[in-house]
């Protein structure tokens, strides 16, 4: 039987040091604040704010909403990205994507400045994940894949390591961050020939290949860490992940869940940015 490796007690060890860095920046007057900029009302926008929320009133950070209608123009999202910019009261923003298709999501994202890019969008935090440089900050998802190795003391200093997935939103910067932590880093993705062959090899496998349950024991071995990134809704409307745990669990030494693995840790990987930022501004 793998171990499991449980998002909740990640995220409790977490939430204690954001709590130590809120208490510190509001003994200095600074109330760390959360600007969240919705278009529209998807469900899946509208859950992920409930869950930010929640969090950051459980954590001690302030948040502000700009809620704009899905019919708002180019020019008034700009202005309003540009608002955020400059208010010092907002230290971290996070931007709902996908846009409406009439608007330019890549200008959009560029109109954000990277100290405030705390989901890891803009070029400057992809320049701070490739450089490894504490420009912007990297996406949440990678960072709490890193989270969870380093809370269950995963150590990948020369290890094999492959990331199933090349997207800019965790397969390219997981594989950076994996670097940076001195792994031997493969990346698969659609064109990779004999995958299963190349996966096997991996001490530590992050799948995010955003289909579900396309990693199966033909593709792990035993001792392998296995963090699970996916999202998905199966036939029976139960959410599992890019890996299909009832094959893999057995054959492996360690596994993220679905739910209750990476998703989990997330949001406050995304609040812990916030207050970052904060601290970064003000240099404590």
């Amino acid at each position: 039987m793998a171990r499991r490796l449980l998002g909740k007690e990640v995220t409790a060890a977490l939430n204690e040091k954001i709590k130590e860095n809120v208490a510190a920046l509001k003994a200095k007057g600074i109330s760390p604040t959360l600007g969240i900029v919705r278009v529209g009302e998807r469900e899946d926008d509208l859950s992920y704010e409930r869950g930010a929320t929640k969090r950051c009133e459980t954590l001690g950070v302030a948040c502000e909403k700009y809620l704009l209608p899905a019919d708002v123009t180019q020019e008034k999202l700009v202005e309003v990205i540009h608002q955020v910019n400059q208010d010092d009261k907002i230290h971290g923003v996070l931007i709902f994507r996908p846009l409406p298709k009439h608007l330019d999501e890549a200008a959009v994202i560029q109109a954000l400045a990277p100290e405030k890019d705390v989901d890891g969008i803009t070029d400057g935090s992809m320049v701070g994940v490739f450089a490894g440089t504490k420009q912007g900050f990297p996406p949440c998802t990678p960072q709490a894949c890193m989270e969870i190795l380093d809370h269950y003391g995963i150590d990948c200093t020369g290890k094999k390591a492959v990331v199933v997935g090349r997207s800019l939103v965790v397969g390219k910067p997981a594989a950076m961050m994996l670097l940076k932590k001195n792994a031997t880093v493969t990346v698969c993705h659609t064109r990779t020939v004999d995958m299963p062959s190349v996966v096997k090899e991996a001490d530590i496998v992050i799948v995010a290949a955003g289909r579900a349950g396309v990693v199966d024991d033909r593709y792990v071995s035993s001792g392998q860490t296995v963090i699970d990134v996916g999202i998905n809704v199966n036939e029976e409307g139960k959410l599992c992940g890019d890996v299909a745990y009832d094959k893999v669990e057995p054959v492996v030494k360690a596994i993220t869940p679905v739910p209750g693995g990476v998703g989990s840790v997330t949001t406050s990987v995304l609040v812990g940015h916030v207050v970052e930022a904060a601290m970064r501004k003000y240099s404590i």
